[in-house]
């Protein structure tokens, strides 16, 4: 049986502001498996950002836990106070943040910031940790590591400054890596360089890692299962081929069809935009915005329905009294690719 690093269950998050409480995650549950990569994919807004601080203790000031378990080695870590993160952080759990440059400290050698958390959590030397911090720039791909460990981030590139990140994040070896958008600000060929290092990282390191991303290009080459994510809400998850291939909910077909790829016709926008999460719809929040919603997405919530036993959705089109509905020619192709895989055995 595959065993389980991360369980979160139920997360409910609010955020006070002048307008009212943004209700920013709604009874979110997901759980993440060791040496596996979990995607968390949705628009900006959906909660991805937020799911992920909150498991490593960063929520800002106004935020507030109004329910749910973030269970690690037994232990609910929203129990945690400030002192029991600081033994997390960097050391257990570690975290890459969208933007490299406001991650690191300007004042500081690079040898220092990459060496700084062992010291810190595992109390070694300041020469071991160097060390260590300069074989930890070569795994990561830095040319001439010897004289650049003591350079400054504002002499690295962007592409060698998220490197750089990488090598802080996984230089105490930990068990769970957040990655929010790694690579977002970063041209392709250099998104694929990151992309490519951190698989080979992970199973050297044999690190777990939630990777967080709008995507879906990013998701197809990096995840082992995807969470698809909005309003606040886990809509569909399931295996990353159950996924790109036998999507289920209306917002995930939106979001494969304005992806573009070397088999698409055409692409297609999804029309609106999310809902106001100060008043948050009590149906499918997707509804509004989905051309296939009956009566009942609007007036109550979806629960989720099997699809198989790694598969899981909220939508009711998936009900056995729903109305059947043609899938856009995308997700129609997509899933007869998906049933012809199954049946010559290229899926379980």
């Amino acid at each position: 049986m595959t065993e389980r690093v991360l369980d979160v269950k139920n997360l409910k998050i609010d955020f006070h502001t002048y307008a009212g409480d943004v209700k920013a995650i709604r009874n979110v549950s997901f759980h993440l498996n060791k040496g596996e990569t979990l995607a968390i994919v949705g628009e900006s807004g959906s909660g991805k950002s937020v799911t992920t601080r909150t498991i490593i203790g960063l929520l800002a000031q106004n935020a507030e836990i109004k329910g749910g378990e973030i269970n690690f080695h037994g232990k609910n870590l929203l129990e945690n106070k400030e002192k029991d993160w600081r033994n997390i952080r960097g050391n257990e759990i570690a975290m890459i943040f969208q933007d490299p440059m406001t991650s690191l400290d300007p004042t500081m050698k690079i040898g220092q910031q990459i060496a700084e958390p062992l010291i810190k959590h595992k109390g070694v030397s300041k020469k071991e940790a160097w060390d260590k911090a300069l074989e930890m720039m070569k795994a990561v791909g830095i040319p001439n590591a010897e004289k650049r460990i003591n350079q400054y981030p504002h002499q690295f590139s962007g592409g060698m400054r998220q490197r750089i990140v990488i090598a802080i994040a996984l230089i105490c070896e930990p068990e769970i890596l957040l990655a929010d958008e790694p690579t977002t600000a970063l041209d392709v060929t250099v998104q694929a360089e990151i992309l490519d290092l951190m698989k080979s990282l992970q199973k050297r390191v044999k690190t777990s890692i939630i990777f967080i991303t709008h995507d879906l290009g990013v998701v197809a080459g990096m995840a082992d299962r995807v969470a698809v994510m909005y309003a606040g809400e886990i809509l569909e998850y399931g295996s990353v081929d159950e996924i790109f291939y036998n999507p289920q909910h209306p917002y995930t077909w939106g979001l494969i069809n304005s992806m573009p790829t070397l088999d698409s016709e055409e692409l297609d926008s999804i029309p609106g935009t999310p809902p106001d999460l100060l008043d948050p719809p009590k149906g499918d929040p997707f509804a509004p915005r989905n051309k296939y919603a009956m009566k009942i997405d609007i007036e109550q919530k979806p629960p989720y329905f099997k699809v198989s036993d790694t598969h899981y959705a909220a939508t009711w089109l998936l009900h056995p009294d729903a109305p059947a509905v043609t899938p856009p020619p995308e997700i129609q192709r997509r899933q007869k690719k998906y049933a012809e895989m199954i049946k010559k055995g290229k899926l379980n």
